[in-house]
């Protein structure tokens, strides 16, 4: 059995390393991100979020010979055709010239939806986490998780990163960015794919 109580992120994202870390806390998990061991980030070439995912877990547990866990999450928006997508970290980005960060991300995810009605802004956030045991794990355990929503006119809250001032959550009425961190990790697109992930791991 290969130890599972460490277990190295293929992410360099402080954000998204303290919300897993949160969610796996109950289970005596340790996520260790990849930028401990100096890696770089895998080239994520994969045509969806489940290639993706794999890729960076592969390449993480390739270069430090331990479990690896990987999240590729991205937005899907009804009235962009599913885009951003897989594109969603580099959105911006994509452009020569665009700066690549969330800020320059949401005002351009604004800026193509500037003249959709709010009945048509209907999105999700979607997440593939993926573990493998070893880099050439044959397979990869695969979890998925939605998280229905709208994109609004303009961001709203401080909490989160990425589209969270601009996602809607209906049940709640408010921002993603707005939600108390301990109730979006009971409920976002992360939370639900990761506790899939606990139900199929030992006790």
């Amino acid at each position: 059995m290969i130890p599972l109580d460490k277990i190295v992120l293929a992410s360099s994202n402080s954000a998204k390393l303290k919300e897993l870390q949160d969610i796996l806390a109950p289970r005596n998990i340790e996520l260790i991100p990849q930028s401990e061991f100096e890696i770089e980030d895998a080239v994520e070439d994969g045509l969806s979020f489940v290639e993706n995912a794999i890729i960076k877990a592969r390449h993480a547990s390739k270069h430090t010979g331990m479990a690896a866990l990987a999240d590729d999450s991205g937005l899907e928006v009804d009235a962009l055709n599913g885009e951003p997508g897989i594109f969603s970290a580099r959105y911006a980005g994509l452009n020569e010239g665009r700066e690549k960060n969330d800020a320059a991300n949401n005002a351009l995810l604004l800026a193509n939806l500037e003249q959709v009605a709010e009945a048509d802004r209907g999105a999700r956030f979607q997440c593939c986490i993926a573990l493998v045991r070893f880099p050439q794990d044959p397979m990869p355990l695969i979890c998925q998780g939605t998280w229905e929503g709208r994109i609004m006119f303009s961001e709203v809250g401080s909490n989160g990163f990425g589209y969270d001032p601009l996602f809607y959550v209906p049940s709640h009425e408010c921002a993603s960015a707005e939600l108390d961190p301990l109730v979006k990790n009971t409920i976002s697109h992360r939370s639900q794919a990761l506790q899939k992930l606990l139900a199929c791991l030992p006790a």
